[in-house]
């Protein structure tokens, strides 16, 4: 039998789980300077970020982004 390993490392998880990892580890104001879109700047919430992240791709792709550079640099420490 021949199984493949997921050499993605966003496999799993969902995008509420990274949306909420980051606000837990920025904050909304930092995340929303770190990322300047509305969703995290005017009046934030998970479910907002959520609905709009989820029709916008490059708004999506630059919190994958954010998420996996944290974790990174999480890790290593």
């Amino acid at each position: 039998m021949n199984t493949q390993t997921n050499k993605d490392p966003l496999h799993g998880l969902t995008l509420e789980t990274i949306v909420t990892s980051l606000v837990e580890h920025y904050g909304w104001e930092s995340l929303g300077k770190q990322i300047n879109i509305r969703c995290f700047n005017s009046e934030p919430s998970v479910k907002s970020s959520l609905k709009f992240l989820r029709k916008t791709p490059w708004a999506r792709k630059k919190v994958e982004t954010l998420y996996l550079v944290t974790q990174n640099s999480v890790w290593k420490k």
